[in-house]
């Protein structure tokens, strides 16, 4: 599957788990809710993946997790907050050059509407 036909169906399934749960619970509730979803529609998804830093021959276990990967190629980062904030982008945006992936999604869970939650970022590689 390509990556616009997964992005598509990320953003399908987030917009469900949003309109069945609503605003208000845990960002472990919706990623657990969204992975299930992604599954079920036949997609690949880790959740809470070890991401080392590398820096020269250096491998550091700083703790940092993304929160889910979707066929080894898309990234979710979750959140719960009033607003994006540009440091959650700018996590992303690390985690997608760290991982050399892509393409990415920001879930901001705690709005009213999903569409407005939803923030799609892409690493030029």
């Amino acid at each position: 599957m390509e990556l616009e036909s997964i992005g598509n169906e990320i953003i399908r399934t987030a917009i469900k788990v949003h309109s069945t749960l609503g605003p208000g619970l845990l960002e472990s509730v919706y990623q657990t809710c969204h992975a299930y979803e992604l599954r079920s529609a036949g997609l690949r998804v880790e959740c809470e993946v070890v991401l080392p830093v590398l820096y020269g021959d250096v491998r550091i276990e700083a703790g940092y997790r993304i929160d889910m990967i979707v066929e080894d190629s898309i990234i979710i980062e979750n959140k719960t907050v009033e607003r994006l904030l540009p440091i959650h982008e700018a996590q992303l945006l690390t985690y997608l050059k760290m991982r050399g992936c892509k393409l990415g999604y920001l879930l901001n869970w705690n709005v009213t509407l999903m569409k407005d939650g939803i923030k799609r970022m892409v690493n030029h590689l």
